[in-house]
C-alpha cells in the first residue's frame, strides 16, 4: 500500500517514509525528513525533470515519458519489496501535477 506525502507536511503519516525526489528539498533537515529512506534514483532523470519544469501543460507528456524511464528503473523493484505501508515523499508544489502521482500510479499496476 502506497501513500503520498509533501515532505513538508506537518503531519507525519504512519509506515516507512522514503523521499522519492532527486534533488534533497529545501529547508528540510535530515533530521526533520524522518526518512527510512532516500530513492533518488526512482525519480526522473535531470533532463526530463527540467524539461518539465513542473508544467501542468506539460503534464501529460511527462507522465508518458516518465513512465518509460520507470520501466527501464531497478529502483522501481526496492519499493514493490518493500513491506507493509509506505509513504512516497515529494517536496513538489503541485500536489497534482507532480512525478510522485505518477509513481504510485505505477507501483499500483
Amino acid at each position: 500500500m502506497y501513500k503520498l506525502a509533501r515532505i513538508y507536511d506537518k503531519h507525519i503519516l504512519d509506515g516507512k517514509r522514503v523521499l522519492v525526489d532527486r534533488v534533497w528539498p529545501r529547508g528540510i533537515s535530515k533530521e526533520d525528513a524522518k526518512l527510512d529512506e532516500w530513492l533518488k534514483d526512482i525519480a526522473p532523470s535531470t533532463e526530463l525533470r527540467k524539461w518539465f519544469n513542473h508544467d501542468p501543460d506539460k503534464f501529460s507528456e511527462f507522465k508518458k515519458k516518465y513512465r518509460e524511464e520507470l520501466r527501464n528503473n531497478e529502483a522501481v523493484q526496492a519499493l514493490k519489496d518493500m513491506k507493509g505501508k509506505v509513504v512516497l515523499l515529494y517536496g513538489a508544489k503541485d500536489e497534482v501535477h507532480n512525478h510522485a502521482i505518477v509513481l504510485k500510479e505505477f507501483l499500483e499496476e
